[in-house]
């Protein structure tokens, strides 16, 4: 398996992989009461939507929350090394230059240092479909792993919450919500804003009485 590994990722990087699977909890994680859940919310920046036709991820942000209070000083920040041309469109959405990423370190180690941030600590993300395809992705390619962590969708909670409300981009939900836009298209700062998001309808749903993880999805599957 190593060797079919050879230029992707090392050795070390898979074993780390192997054991951090071996201890992730992902049932427990339901009925871990929200008011002490801890996660992750994190964000990528990358050069499309379709990494199964060669789009990279250009940068990885994170921060923790426990048990529905952001920490702020506890964050995780990396660029990710790609060689690609990146497009005008993609320069000037993230602010990411060519020059930006040839120093960066490679997706293998960014990905490793992001896992052992993470821990076995569930992941957040604003409208995660988008994250989860491009882990799931490079999960494989860089270490023939399947990507097992739980990642929750912070639309699940809107939805839940104001089912009324229809707003689907992360800046219109934090106008909604009074939070300050800052660093959009930023993955450190897309990262902190759906936090809030996060730690505001974590509150909320716990007030119409869902107390964990298992009874959201019970009551978004009716």
């Amino acid at each position: 398996m190593y060797a079919s590994l050879q230029g992707q990722s090392s050795p070390q990087h898979v074993a780390f992989l192997r054991q951090l699977e071996k201890e992730l909890k992902v049932e427990e994680s339901l009925v871990v009461p929200l008011k002490e859940l801890n996660v992750v919310v994190f964000d990528f920046e990358t050069t499309g939507f379709f990494p199964e036709q060669g789009d990279e991820i250009l940068s990885i942000g994170a921060i923790k929350v426990r048990g529905g209070k952001v920490q702020q000083e506890d964050t995780f920040y990396s660029l990710v090394r790609c060689t690609r041309e990146l497009t005008p469109e993609i320069k000037e959405l993230t602010g990411i230059e060519e020059s930006d990423l040839e120093s960066a370190p490679e997706l293998s180690k960014v990905l490793v240092d992001f896992y052992n941030f993470v821990k076995g600590a569930v992941l957040v993300a604003h409208h995660a479909s988008h994250e989860k395809k491009f882990l799931q992705h490079y999960n494989w390619k860089l270490f023939r792993s399947q990507f097992k962590h739980r990642i929750v969708d912070t639309s699940f909670l809107l939805k839940l919450a104001e089912p009324n409300v229809s707003l689907v981009r992360l800046e219109d939900c934090c106008d909604h919500c009074g939070i300050q836009v800052v660093d959009r298209h930023h993955a450190l700062g897309d990262a902190k804003m759906t936090a809030e998001l996060w730690s505001i309808y974590v509150e909320r749903i716990q007030t119409l009485g869902m107390k964990n993880l298992r009874e959201v999805y019970e009551r978004l599957s009716r």
